[in-house]
């Protein structure tokens, strides 16, 4: 999740972000199975100046970023020229500590890690800019993390702007979630889930549903619409999915949910495998939902019928009953989200129904993001 909505939202501002594997290889597999791959190795970066250097955290990941030396002068040398670098989650503590990049800063990292940073120089805050360095606490703060970086590359008119395009300033009034005619979606062993990606699928959706329903002990299936495994996300992030969706077509999942993107949802509905699965678990009365753009996907497949439902506030009018004054809209065993920041609250709302609420706040707090005590 933080590796993604860094890139996702820096290139948004209009940043070139190039994304280097430390790795043999170029593909690498992120916390929770996400396969990701790189623009290049880091070692075509070694001589390379750049604005900003940021690290993503999670482990082993911060540990590999650790031990990697070319990595290690890149980032050292970004510090003593004085030009921007930053790392969240684990990355400050188990990163930058050993390479001795927190001298005389004010420091914060994810909770399990705090400890390892000085107590003189430990806070607490979400996100934390101290000269150069900016310092936050895990993938629930990755969004104010990237837009703070925004604001230092860009400034604040521009940082306002994508946070507003991000779906992050709903007004204060609106509820997070509303449930109309609710049922229990409890099952009595692990929950199969279907997210069908394609070109143009959106990155920072497609991402977070896969990681939270995995940390949520989800057995989740990413499945490729195109010719390849391969896709090339709206905002540049090459995904592997899984398997191809041919092979999930005999396939029964008790919830399918389609990622946003406007280019990524037009291909998902270009698909008659993924038509045809859809069909049929709206005939059998399961669970699906979608997000972003496709909730319009769903609404041209007759599927919503009568049924409240939200969607990105562009495509919001393409629905028949659309719901404007809520993140998250849940009607029976349909589940419908605005898109974007609002993928975190979207995905938890699937934990909550799964398995209830103390396995969504238990996964939130790992997150490090604020969710209801009730």
């Amino acid at each position: 999740m933080e590796a993604v909505i860094l890139a996702d939202v820096l290139r948004r501002a209009g940043a070139e972000v190039t994304v280097a594997s430390v790795e043999q290889q170029l593909e690498v597999e992120a916390y929770g199975g996400t396969r990701l791959v790189a623009d290049t190795f880091i070692s075509t970066c070694s001589t390379e100046i750049f604005d900003l250097v940021a690290l993503p955290g999670g482990m082993p990941g911060s540990a590999r970023l650790r031990d990697c030396e070319v990595l290690q002068k890149i980032t050292s040398r970004q510090a003593e020229e004085k030009r921007l670098y930053g790392a969240i989650c684990a990355a400050p503590a188990v990163t930058l500590l050993p390479w001795g990049l927190l001298k005389r800063k004010q420091t914060t990292c994810h909770p399990a890690f705090i400890d390892k940073i000085s107590s003189f120089r430990a806070v607490k805050t979400n996100t934390q800019v101290s000269g150069e360095l900016t310092t936050s606490r895990g993938p629930g703060t990755s969004f104010e993390f990237a837009i703070c970086l925004v604001e230092q590359l860009f400034g604040e008119p521009v940082a306002r702007e994508i946070g507003e395009r991000l779906l992050m300033n709903p007004t204060g009034d609106d509820p997070k979630r509303q449930e109309f005619n609710e049922v229990g979606w409890s099952l009595d062993r692990t929950p199969q889930v279907l997210i069908p990606i394609a070109n143009g699928s959106e990155e920072i959706e497609v991402v977070t549903l896969i990681d939270i329903l995995r940390r949520a002990k989800v057995n989740v299936v990413v499945a490729s619409v195109e010719k390849s495994a391969q896709v090339l996300a709206s905002s540049g992030t090459k995904i592997v999915a899984d398997k191809l969706i041919n092979a999930t077509s005999d396939s029964i999942f008790d919830l399918i949910i389609l990622p946003g993107g406007t280019a990524g949802a037009e291909r998902l509905h270009k698909s008659k495998i993924l038509k045809k699965l859809l069909k049929e678990q709206e005939s059998a009365g399961r669970i699906f939902g979608a997000i972003c753009s496709s909730p319009a996907v769903l609404q041209k497949q007759g599927l919503i019928k009568d049924r409240k439902a939200t969607a990105h506030p562009a495509v919001l009018d393409k629905l028949k009953d659309g719901v404007n004054d809520a993140q998250v809209v849940i009607d029976g065993k349909l589940i419908t989200s605005q898109g974007l920041a609002t993928a975190i609250q979207f995905s938890l709302a699937i934990v909550s129904k799964l398995f209830g609420h103390a396995r969504a706040r238990s996964v939130a707090e790992g997150l490090v993001y604020q969710y209801p005590r009730s």
